[in-house]
């Protein structure tokens, strides 16, 4: 399993924008094959600042999504609300463990 940690600084003025967009890129990327969880979470004390949770059983798969209609309308879309780059950080799951 690979997962990645996507750290994203949103403008003021376009968080709910944010939201409302990253939902559909949610809802689609929880039906990709391999995909475990895609979670999205904003920080309780800064409201723009969110992190992207995205877990899938292989690399490839992960890598899949990156071609994927639905991500790349999000890219898109999302790209110049940004304060700064988005940065992703992969990580390899210890525990649970596989069976």
């Amino acid at each position: 399993m690979t997962a990645t940690f996507v750290h994203v600084y949103v403008k003021p003025e376009f968080i709910q924008a944010f939201i409302e967009v990253t939902r559909v890129n949610h809802e689609h990327s929880v039906k990709e094959p391999g995909n475990l969880r895609f979670d999205i979470l904003q920080d309780a004390k800064d409201p723009g600042k969110f992190v992207l949770y995205e877990a899938y059983e292989t690399e490839e798969q992960a890598a899949a999504h990156k071609g994927t209609a639905h991500y790349l309308k999000w890219r898109d879309a999302v790209a110049s609300w940004m304060s700064k780059p988005r940065e992703g950080l992969k990580h390899a799951l210890l525990y649970p463990a596989s069976n």
